[in-house]
């Protein structure tokens, strides 16, 4: 994956609005939405990912399934400017939804479901030994309102 940045055009952009609602939807379907041939779809999906544009497909679940998960929000301070490589490392963390750069006192934001405790544990011992990582503060979600 090349980390060259890319524009994206019309097209492109509502190609990842499409797969955001639909990440398993078929190219033929794609392109018939879109006006544009399957080969199109393909060579912008895949020039997507190449670029970094795309990072992956993902699977949403209903909120009902996940009832149970421990959630969490967790501000990340990070050492001097190596915020790009502990944002790389933190990815590799399953239990980490959505990581967010912010401004003010903390540099990243995390989300964190885990569907234990010790899962929850495990993920935040994970987090504060990562290299670069000078300070987290943790805030559990009760209930959503």
């Amino acid at each position: 994956m090349t980390e060259a940045k890319q524009i994206l055009d019309a097209l492109d952009r509502e190609l990842v609005a499409l797969l955001r609602r639909d990440g398993r939807a078929p190219l033929s379907k794609l392109a018939e939405i879109l006006g544009v041939s399957r080969g199109t779809v393909q060579n912008r999906i895949d020039r997507m990912i190449a670029s970094g544009t795309l990072l992956g497909f993902t699977v949403r679940v209903r909120s009902e399934a996940e009832l149970d998960a421990i959630r969490a929000i967790m501000m990340i301070e990070v050492a001097g400017k190596s915020t790009t490589e502990v944002t790389r490392r933190l990815r590799g963390i399953p239990e980490l939804h959505q990581l967010h750069t912010t401004n003010g006192n903390w540099d990243l934001v995390a989300e964190i479901q885990a569907a234990s405790l010790g899962d929850f544990d495990r993920v935040l011992r994970e987090v504060r030994q990562t290299d670069g990582i000078l300070n987290s503060e943790t805030s559990l979600l009760l209930s959503s309102v």
